[in-house]
């Protein structure tokens, strides 16, 4: 599956999750590190569970109580958790008046989870899921100089240090007993040998990640001349994005990095979407409409007869297709709705009518697309450009391979 529609199901599960509000501490939250025996965790709640006995009010007792045994009838088909763990949310959210009605959700995260949390609150913690939500595209960094050298990863706002190297090379002080010119040939030696440890370790690390660009950091002009040596594998080389002047070469180091290039990556992926937006723009500004359209019942019509090329869709789009079926004469009736879903009457007897399906439109244009070899684009309205197209387009329009 695509990683963007990875991300977007992910945010609208949280934003779901975000929703319920339970009445006093009846939300429990369960994250599971992927190395944590389910044994263990089901014996922590089995704890939970006797502690939970003591509850004073009567109606929490009861939900709290019913919630663990629900965790952990779900957790015994389990004897590991996943590669990167579990995540459980279990409780009795509110509904309309007094009724409450129980939810549970069990999730392998896309990241692992760092650390086992068990939390009963009123609302479902989500903050490290949250944290995962930011790691959409992954950098490379490298911070060097003849001392030392720091290889990281940037997830997100995330910066993971990787491997710390140090050098074994001298100081440029003269040694008594050799020659200058002998000395320094040690020191140019210590240093090739030094850069090339760096070099194949960064390959190691680079090559098995996904990366969108590399930075690379250091004082002085160490840096250039590591760059332009043959020590990064060439397929790296295309990928830095630019070298950056930092006064520290450790995890420190790492951060200045981050800090100094954090206009440098806003702008590449703002370029990106700024690119396909004046494609857009160009392509309707001609007089035959170019090939682009816009709309959601216009877009749809293009989808579906294969002639779309790439789908643009404002990833702050929140609107559901809902078809209702009545159930005296079987008349149904399909629509886009935005907020709340309507009680709707049938137009043929007046029955009242049944929701039968509810899919979220963005999933939607996805399955469309994906059964005619489309790429879509999620299109943030973090820049002016994006704001246009979420306001005055809808946040759904379509550049054509064909009218």
């Amino acid at each position: 599956m695509d990683e963007d529609r990875k991300r977007y199901e992910f945010r609208r599960m949280l934003e779901e999750l975000e929703k319920y509000q339970g009445r006093g501490t009846e939300l429990i939250s369960v994250y599971i590190p992927p190395k944590r025996p389910i044994s263990d965790v089901i014996a922590y709640l089995r704890d939970e569970y006797g502690t939970s006995s003591n509850i004073k009010s009567k109606t929490t007792r009861k939900n709290v109580m019913s919630a663990i045994e629900s965790i952990m009838s779900r957790l015994k088909y389990f004897k590991m958790p996943p590669p990167n763990g579990l995540v459980v949310f279990v409780g009795h959210v509110q509904k309309r008046g007094d009724q409450t009605e129980m939810v549970s959700h069990l999730m392998e995260p896309p990241e692992p989870v760092q650390s086992f949390i068990y939390r009963c609150d009123s609302k479902f913690y989500l903050e490290p899921l949250k944290e995962m939500l930011g790691e959409k595209d992954v950098y490379g960094l490298l911070v060097i100089d003849r001392k030392e050298a720091t290889i990281g990863l940037l997830k997100g706002t995330r910066v993971i240090v990787v491997k710390h190297i140090e050098s074994m090379v001298p100081s440029k002080h003269h040694q008594g007993g050799q020659s200058s010119r002998r000395f320094e040939r040690l020191i140019e030696q210590a240093v090739h040998e030094f850069f090339k440890r760096v070099g194949d370790k960064a390959n190691e690390v680079f090559l098995n990640e996904k990366l969108e660009g590399i930075l690379v950091g250091g004082p002085g002009s160490t840096k250039e001349f590591f760059v332009k040596g043959d020590y990064l594998h060439h397929e790296l080389k295309k990928k830095i994005i630019d070298l950056f002047d930092t006064g520290y070469t450790d995890e420190y180091g790492l951060h200045e990095l981050v800090n100094k290039a954090s206009e440098t990556l806003q702008q590449l992926e703002l370029f990106k979407e700024r690119k396909l937006l004046n494609r857009f723009f160009r392509e309707i500004r001609k007089p035959d409409g170019g090939l682009a359209v816009y709309g959601e019942k216009e877009v749809r019509e293009a989808l579906e007869r294969g002639a779309v090329d790439i789908l643009l869709i404002s990833d702050s789009l929140r609107r559901y297709r809902v078809k209702w079926k009545c159930p005296q004469c079987g008349k149904e009736v399909v629509e886009t709705i935005k907020g709340e879903i309507p009680e709707k009457t049938c137009p043929e007897c007046g029955s009242p009518m049944e929701i039968v399906e509810k899919k979220d439109l963005i999933e939607e244009y996805y399955e469309i697309a994906e059964e005619n070899g489309t790429k879509v684009e999620l299109i943030s309205d973090e820049s002016e450009e994006g704001k246009i197209f979420s306001t005055a387009f809808g946040g759904i329009a379509a550049l054509l391979r064909y009218r």
